[in-house]
């Protein structure tokens, strides 16, 4: 097969669209339809069809649009024989949905590392789906960092730390005025973390086996939001060990007196972009970032 009616097949399934295939194949629109047409008739597949002003792929086509995108990178690579992949020479943007409870904290190291190594990459960090999970799979981010137990099963990922929860209250919180218990905890009001909106988690189990409950009366969709809300009241939140410099902040942080799962955060990518050079190397760059981090 003449590989570049692969590679049109691939600017197809990316862009939805004739024109803008061709825009991107430098070529004209006649000559990507009738490219199309010559797959149709190898494939015995329509590829793609007609969805108001785009094109959507069949399942044929979504079945392979991964594997013709590795594939085509490969016979890239294979045409570049000793190529090698320098950093300083890098002119790129990559996306990396972060949870926002470590990015303050990685993002400072992460980006001295690219401003002495590779000033020509920038980086744009998303915020964490509230459902979605298939971004990696479709190709909107590069890479997720954070608690990865929803990812598709084709998905890579290493996890770079385990980390104890540990609770955060107002520096003058009348619950450092002596021990803190488990019934002293359990007291005061707790700021919930939560995207989904939930009130119960591990923490409610774990205060269930003693007996004991405690009273959610908020619930907010980022960790900074509650530290911030925890500093200016008298309710509880909660934090991951480690995640956030407590100095001049007007806030402590405490052990919780508490049987409770540790966090692992880990970093994933689609296998995709396994062996892809720029890629590999930030990925690398992130995990060491990653595991710099004080603990």
């Amino acid at each position: 097969m003449d590989l570049n009616l692969l590679r049109v097949l691939d600017a197809l399934l990316q862009e939805s669209s004739v024109t803008a295939a061709a825009e991107r194949l430098a070529t004209s629109p006649p000559a990507v339809s009738r490219s199309l047409g010559r797959l149709r008739r190898i494939t015995g597949d329509a590829l793609l069809v007609r969805a108001g002003q785009g094109l959507v792929p069949t399942p044929r086509a979504v079945q392979i649009r991964d594997e013709l995108s590795g594939l085509l990178r490969q016979a890239d690579q294979i045409l570049r024989p000793g190529e090698e992949f320098a950093p300083g020479e890098l002119q790129q943007t990559f996306t990396v949905q972060a949870a926002e409870l470590f990015l303050t904290a990685l993002a400072v190291p992460l980006l001295q590392r690219l401003r002495r190594e590779a000033p020509g990459v920038n980086i744009v960090f998303a915020p964490e789906a509230r459902d979605d999970t298939g971004a990696l799979r479709r190709g909107d981010i590069d890479l997720e960092i954070g608690s990865l137990d929803h990812l598709d099963p084709e998905t890579r990922h290493t996890p770079v730390a385990t980390l104890p929860m540990v609770g955060v209250a107002a520096a003058d919180h009348p619950l450092f005025d002596g021990p803190i218990l488990a019934r002293t905890f359990a007291a005061y009001g707790h700021i919930s973390v939560s995207r989904r909106g939930k009130l119960r988690g591990p923490i409610d189990e774990a205060l269930a086996r003693l007996g004991l409950r405690r009273r959610v009366p908020v619930v907010v969709p980022s960790h900074t939001s509650a530290m911030l809300l925890a500093r200016s009241s008298d309710l509880i939140a909660l934090t991951v060990a480690g995640s956030v410099d407590t100095a001049g902040l007007g806030i402590r942080t405490f052990d919780i007196p508490l049987e409770l799962p540790a966090v692992t955060v880990g970093v994933a990518w689609h296998p995709r972009n396994d062996d892809d050079g720029a890629h590999k190397w930030l990925r690398g760059l992130i995990i060491e970032s990653f595991r710099g981090l004080p603990a």
